[in-house]
C-alpha cells in the first residue's frame, strides 16, 4: 500500500517527506533513482514509524533545475516563484542572474530579484545595476535581512517561492528572518538524515502560512542550461523576445549577419551589449553540449 507525501527536505539520496496528517518520515529513493526535488509530491511506501521508500513522483506543475552535458541538478519542484537573492557585497554576477531568469522562463515560473543588505553604502550602485531587469519586467525589491525582511515577506504571499543565489548573498539570514525557527529545523533534519553529522541539506521547505511556502536552496556559483534548446533562448529573454522574426534571415544567429534586429538594438542602445554576449555564450555552450 502506498501513501502520498511531500518532500520537505533533500540531501543527496535521502529525503524528509511529510504525509497528509503532518507526520514525517526519512525516505530514500528506490534503486539508483535520484531525480526527486524538494517540493515534489511523491508516492511512498511507509516501512515503519521513521522510514519510508519513495516509489515515484506525481506529475509536477513546475520544475526549476540546472544542467550541463553530463547531469542535471534539481533545485525545487512545484514552485510558482523564483526569488534571486543578490547583495552589494560580495559583488553579484549578472551572468548568474541572466541564466537563472532563463531557467525560470523556460519552466513557466515567475521571477523577482531581492537586493539584500540594502543598508550598505554600496547598495545604490547595486540597485542601479539591477534597473535593466526592472525594464524587462522583473520586480526588484530592497531588504536588509538583519533589520527588516517585511518587503520580501509581502512578495511571498500566496506563492510557493524558492530562494536562489550565490554564496554570501544572505539567503540563510533572510530565511531565518522570515522563519525564526528555521535554523533549529535544519539542524533537526540534518541529525535525522545523517545520524548527527554536520549536514547541510540541499533544500528545505518551510510553511510561511496556510497559503505561502518558501524553499531555501544552497548557494551556487554556476547555472548550466543544457536542457534549453539554443534556438529557444530568445523566447526566454524578454529584451530579445519582441525582436523574434524581425531579422532579415530566418536562421540568423545574431552575430555578423546583415539585417540582424538584435545587433541593431544593441547598436542603438535599447539592449545592453552584455545581454547579447550572454546569448552568444549560451548558444555556443548549448550547441557544443548537443554535439557532445
Amino acid at each position: 500500500m502506498t501513501d502520498t507525501a511531500r518532500i520537505v527536505a533533500s540531501h543527496g539520496r535521502s529525503y524528509i517527506v511529510e504525509l497528509a496528517d503532518g507526520a514525517r518520515r526519512i525516505a530514500s529513493a528506490r534503486g539508483k533513482k535520484n531525480d526527486f526535488a524538494c517540493g515534489d509530491q511523491v508516492r511512498i511506501k511507509v516501512l515503519n514509524a521513521e522510514q519510508a521508500v519513495i516509489e515515484g513522483v506525481i506529475e509536477r506543475k513546475t520544475l526549476l533545475y540546472r544542467s550541463d552535458q553530463w547531469r542535471q541538478k534539481l533545485i525545487a519542484a512545484n514552485v510558482t516563484q523564483l526569488v534571486i537573492v543578490v547583495a552589494p557585497e560580495p559583488s553579484f554576477s549578472d551572468e548568474l542572474i541572466g541564466r537563472a531568469l532563463i531557467a525560470a522562463e523556460a519552466g513557466g515560473i515567475q521571477s523577482l530579484i531581492c537586493l539584500n543588505k540594502a543598508d550598505l553604502p554600496e547598495a545604490r550602485v547595486a540597485l542601479e545595476r539591477l534597473q535593466y531587469y526592472v525594464g524587462l519586467g522583473y520586480p526588484v525589491i530592497e531588504v536588509s535581512a538583519l533589520q527588516d525582511a517585511t518587503p520580501l515577506r509581502a512578495k511571498l504571499e500566496n506563492e510557493t517561492s524558492v530562494l536562489v543565489g550565490q554564496s554570501g548573498m544572505g539567503k540563510s539570514t533572510l530565511t531565518n528572518a522570515l522563519i525564526p525557527d528555521a535554523k533549529a529545523r535544519v539542524n533537526e533534519i540534518s541529525v535525522a538524515l545523517d545520524t548527527g553529522k554536520h549536514t547541510t541539506t540541499n533544500a528545505t521547505l518551510y510553511k510561511l502560512d496556510a497559503q505561502s511556502e518558501l524553499i531555501d536552496s544552497p548557494g551556487l556559483q554556476s547555472f548550466g542550461l543544457a536542457h534549453v534548446k539554443a534556438e529557444n533562448l530568445p523566447f526566454y529573454m524578454p529584451d530579445f523576445r519582441a525582436l523574434i522574426g524581425q531579422c532579415r534571415f530566418n536562421n540568423c544567429r545574431h552575430r555578423q549577419e546583415p539585417g540582424c534586429a538584435m545587433q541593431a538594438a544593441v547598436a542603438d542602445g535599447s539592449i545592453k551589449r552584455e545581454r547579447l554576449q550572454l546569448l552568444h555564450r549560451l548558444q555556443d555552450e548549448l550547441t557544443a553540449a548537443a554535439a557532445y
